[in-house]
Parts: structure tokens; sequence; C-alpha cells
């Protein structure tokens, strides 16, 4: 597939996929859903980490309102189904480890498809903002999924329906995203943070990634299972016997993602 919507670029096995439409905010329309579903399955099998990020100064203003002409009009269940789940399935079920790094505001399905990622690292001019009731939406995109599982069901609710911003700092106290970086070190920090995960040991990762979300559905003892189950496949990697030989002869560890 030919990108207009984004841009897509993978090097020493981080990829990194910018949202690319700065002069609507990289607002989300059907293009750029069919191109972030498109290459967010390209990074699974061509890289060991996915980054996404935004264009300019924001990262997504949400849902490009002006994309099928008349808001009025526009079958909103349809579009969900057909071009959100996919996105969002792709995104939540890659075989790799996520980064959401959010350079700027995030807004309405622009905030929850960061929150769909497993690490959100967010400058600290970032904002989330829950915007749905400001036009009669409720939150879609994941974040009735989200919001409540990783912020708490009082400040999920307060957050949907007083549709206030909330600033990169108040995400990170309250468990919504991983951390706030000040923004003169944001690129660098998040590129750090992709690196360490693309030298890792990536099945390892991705077990982890299998364990945590598949909690959410899980009793206790059906979760001691899959942790039993998926530590025996770890046991069995590459990466396992190198990093138990690594940490015996006190040497770092040298992960092939394998």
């Amino acid at each position: 597939m030919q990108y207009d919507a984004i841009t897509f670029e993978i090097a020493d096995d981080v990829a990194v996929l910018t949202l690319n439409r700065p002069d609507r905010k990289n607002a989300l329309n059907t293009r750029m859903r069919a191109e972030i579903t498109d290459a967010v399955k390209q990074a699974e099998s061509a890289a060991r980490v996915l980054v996404l990020t935004g264009a300019g100064d924001a990262f997504c203003s949400g849902q490009d309102l002006a994309d099928a002409g008349n808001p009025a009009t526009l079958d909103l269940e349809r579009v969900l189904r057909e071009e959100y789940e996919p996105m969002l399935a792709a995104l939540t079920e890659c075989r790799v480890p996520t980064i959401a790094a959010v350079n700027g505001a995030a807004a309405g399905a622009g905030a929850n498809l960061a929150l769909g990622a497993d690490v959100v690292i967010a400058s600290e001019s970032a904002v989330f903002l829950q915007a749905f009731t400001r036009i009669g939406l409720i939150p879609d995109a994941g974040g009735t999924y989200w919001l409540p599982r990783q912020m708490g069901f009082a400040k999920a609710m307060g957050a949907a329906l007083f549709a206030e911003p909330i600033t990169a700092r108040q995400a990170a106290d309250w468990g919504m995203i991983w951390e706030a970086v000040p923004e003169a070190d944001f690129a660098a920090h998040w590129r750090a943070r992709a690196a360490h995960l693309a030298k890792g040991p990536t099945e390892s990762y991705r077990g982890v990634k299998q364990a945590l979300r598949a909690s959410f559905g899980n009793d206790l003892p059906e979760q001691l299972a899959l942790e039993a189950q998926l530590q025996g496949r770890m046991g069995q990697t590459h990466d396992f016997r190198e990093g138990v030989m690594a940490f015996l002869q006190k040497r770092p560890a040298q992960y092939e993602g394998r």
C-alpha cells in the first residue's frame, strides 16, 4: 500500500509510524485508518518494536468530521465496525511491543488510539481529551474499555462526562499512561525507549503482552494456567538461554528476539 496520510520507516528493528496530516491536526480519515492498519501488520513481521507518533504539534485530533461530507449523515456504527475495529485490533494484537509517543494533543479517537498501545510516553506539553460529549457522542475507539482499566472508574467517568483536558502529568499520575517527559527531552527519550525494546527478548515481550491483556477476562486459576503455559514456552527460547548465561557470566545479554 502507498502511504499518503502516514509515513512509515524501519531502522535498527524500530518501526516508526507517523500520523501525517498536520494541517488537520492528524485527524483520522478513512485513508489514514487503512494505512495505519496496513503499517502495523507490516511492523509486527519486520521490526521488534513499533512507535506511533504525530507530525506537527498534535498527536491526533480524533475523527475527521469533514471526511464524509455532512456529519449528520455519517453512519458512525459502520465506520466504527468496518474501519476503526480492524485498526484497533491490529494495534492491540500486534506481536511486538508498541509505544504511543504522544507529542501533542490527543483528542477523541486520537486519545484512545494512543491508549491502545502497550506503552504511552507523552510530552509534558501534550493533553488527552475525551471530547465526545461536546458533540453529543460517547467515547469510542476503545475509550470505554481502556479508561476505567487504566485510570479507575471514577476518573474515567469524570473524563468522559466533563470532557475536560487531562494534562500529560495528570495522566501519568493517574496511571492512564506510562510517563510524561519534558518537551525538550521527548524525542530522544522515546527513541531510547524504543531502542531498548528493539534489543530485548522479543518473545518474552510477546508473552508479557498476551498474559497481561488476557488477565482482564481470566479468574486466578485461569491466569495461573496461562502463566505456566507461557513460561514453559519462554523457557524454550534462545533468549532465555542467553539471558541465563549472561547472568552467570556477569555480562550484558545479547538478545536476538527468538
